[in-house]
């Protein structure tokens, strides 16, 4: 089952690429959907700047082994939602790297998945939509919110460069073309979710998908069709 799940995934990879980069201009215009002016993005950004006020604090070594745990975690986590077995999770001594290792050949997402998505800020929401259960959503929160934004933007931004092993696998072309586009979406459903949840999230990706629909109408117009 899982080659069937790796080869359907593989075929997507390029369709998936182009569809997010097609998407920018929407990603940009989106930016009304949000109203920063709002309390609660006061303190999502409150969050956001002291993850790195936080971070200056931090000693070197922690920051490290955090983020390769992470990193590891998330090659983990696209293991396992595409069926494969997790055999095993080690961080090297010297905190220069970690492996995970599994079962089957694998597929593009779980190879670039650390480079793009936040792991920490979907168990952030999943945590912030069990306590909405029982009491309502607060700044604190809000600012929980930023701050995990924060560390996302940080960590992705840490873990782009030339000696990175990942991304020669998926291919630079590639990476070029997706991983910007791709940050940009999980940083826009993170922002969505700070104003009203996972509703906010489907509701937000509605809204990309109609801003992508007139974005192309435009350019059939343009081109005189």
């Amino acid at each position: 089952m899982q080659a069937v799940i790796d080869k359907v995934v593989n075929l997507f990879k390029w369709p998936v690429a182009l569809w997010l980069f097609f998407s920018l201009p929407a990603y940009i215009q989106s930016l009304d959907f949000f109203r920063f002016a709002d309390l609660r993005y006061w303190a999502l950004f409150g969050g956001f700047f002291l993850f790195f006020i936080a971070r200056s604090f931090m000693d070197s070594s922690a920051k490290t082994s955090m983020e390769v745990l992470a990193h590891e975690m998330t090659h983990a986590f696209f293991a396992l939602i595409t069926l494969h077995k997790v055999k095993g999770l080690t961080i090297n001594p010297d905190d220069s790297g970690g492996n995970m290792s599994f079962e089957g050949e694998g597929n593009w997402l779980i190879i670039i998945a650390p480079y793009f998505f936040p792991l920490f800020g979907l168990l952030t929401m999943i945590g912030i939509s069990i306590y909405t259960m029982f009491a309502p959503m607060n700044l604190i929160l809000n600012c929980l919110m930023g701050f995990v934004i924060g560390y996302h933007v940080d960590t992705v931004g840490s873990q782009i460069h030339e000696k990175q092993t990942d991304l020669p696998k998926v291919g630079y072309y590639f990476c070029a073309v997706f991983l910007l586009p791709a940050n940009l979406w999980m940083i826009g459903s993170m922002l969505a979710f700070n104003s009203k949840g996972w509703q906010g999230v489907i509701t937000y990706q509605h809204l990309i998908n109609h801003l992508n629909g007139r974005n192309f109408n435009y350019i059939l117009n343009f081109l005189g069709f």
